[in-house]
């Protein structure tokens, strides 16, 4: 298991064909000011679904809030990758291209089938975040922001399951980009436990437990 306190990063062959911006300081500005609207975004789906009381998880979903994290910086922006794929500071190998849709459609089902027959407490909650959490980066399915949608839409599942908007601040995704460390840990526990045939989010659903607690508690 790998301990490495370095950020994880997407890495392929060439990247050039893929930027439509390559100076680091206004890429940086672009995707500041993308977080905040995919943040509005998500805001906005949820306030639908807890209104309507009615969510499902697609892989649609997800690939336009990538769009959100990557508009104007990237091409591929809200596409599934065509190409393989690594992750520097980890083990961990994402499947191959052409098994992404799959595994998301996958990963969407179990959402939506434990929506159904779970109860709705907080633990339902916090199980589901930590899945979609781990389970987006090990899939790894676009060629960048694959990170920030999986904190995105951990912090969707985990807003609508609970059937509110999540008062006070830091939120849980702004924790994280603080402090990468946990995140990271977490995810390489359950990058291992499933390269043993388990599924075990215990570490991740620690995390995600602390970190709620901290954002409800600075009100």
């Amino acid at each position: 298991m790998n301990k490495n306190p370095s950020n994880r990063q997407s890495t392929f062959v060439s990247d050039d064909d893929d930027l439509l911006v390559k100076d680091e300081e206004t890429r940086a500005l672009l995707e500041a000011e993308n977080g905040l609207q995919q943040f509005d975004e998500v805001v906005r789906l949820a306030e639908q679904s807890i209104s309507l009381q009615r969510f499902e998880l697609t892989p649609s979903a997800i690939a336009e809030l990538n769009r959100f994290a990557v508009q104007n910086v990237r091409r591929s922006a809200g596409r599934f990758r065509n190409i393989p794929i690594g992750i520097s500071n980890t083990i961990h190998e994402p499947p191959p291209h052409e098994e992404v849709e799959k595994h998301l459609r996958e990963m969407c089902a179990y959402v939506n089938e434990h929506w159904r027959t779970n109860n709705d407490d907080v633990r339902d909650a916090v199980h589901l975040a930590s899945y979609v959490m781990w389970r987006i980066n090990w899939i790894h399915p676009f060629r960048d922001g694959n990170g920030r949608t999986s904190r995105t839409v951990s912090y969707l599942v985990l807003t609508v399951r609970l059937g509110q908007l999540l008062p006070g601040e830091p939120t849980i995704a702004d924790q994280i980009v603080e402090n990468k460390i946990p995140y990271y840990d977490a995810l390489d526990d359950a990058d291992a436990a499933w390269r043993q045939h388990r599924l075990d989010l215990s570490t991740m659903e620690r995390l995600i437990e602390r970190l709620l607690e901290k954002q409800l508690s600075d009100l």
